[in-house]
């Protein structure tokens, strides 16, 4: 699976503190995503290296916000969603997935996908449909 990940060029970036070559990249923000994620207010990280936040400034950005409570959707769901949710969890924060907002590998007879919303359900702290993740959202503004 790294491998694929690494073959699409979906982590490439010239370096953790330039974007420079990353508009377009395989690494770029989805256009449909990008009006949320360059509001303002996102806290964007260093990539991270392989599966978790071990190896970036994850955990130092949330704190320094003052952010306990996180809720987590993406890409590779059985990886890097449920590596970054068991972290954090170590770490101290309360964890959503939003389970049916992630996607995960299935090669040959292993089932990513079934792997993770198992585990999503037995360790984070809830684990929400999308709809339920945004009327939740709403009611916190």
């Amino acid at each position: 699976m790294e491998h694929s990940m690494h073959a699409l060029n979906m982590y490439q970036r010239k370096g953790p503190l330039t974007l420079d070559g990353f508009k377009g990249s395989g690494a770029d923000f989805l256009d449909r995503y990008k009006p949320f994620i360059e509001d303002g207010q996102t806290v964007i990280t260093s990539p991270h290296k392989i599966y978790g936040p071990e190896a970036n400034d994850l955990v130092l950005q949330l704190r320094k916000q003052g952010i306990t409570r996180i809720i987590l959707a993406g890409m590779s769901g059985n990886l890097c969603v449920e590596s970054h949710m068991r972290e954090l969890i170590e770490q101290g924060f309360e964890v959503a997935v939003v389970h049916d907002a992630t996607a995960s590998g299935k090669m040959n007879d292993l089932d990513g996908d079934k792997a993770a919303k198992i585990n999503f359900r037995m360790i984070a702290s809830a684990s929400w449909p999308t709809n339920e993740a945004v009327e939740k959202m709403k009611s916190m503004n």
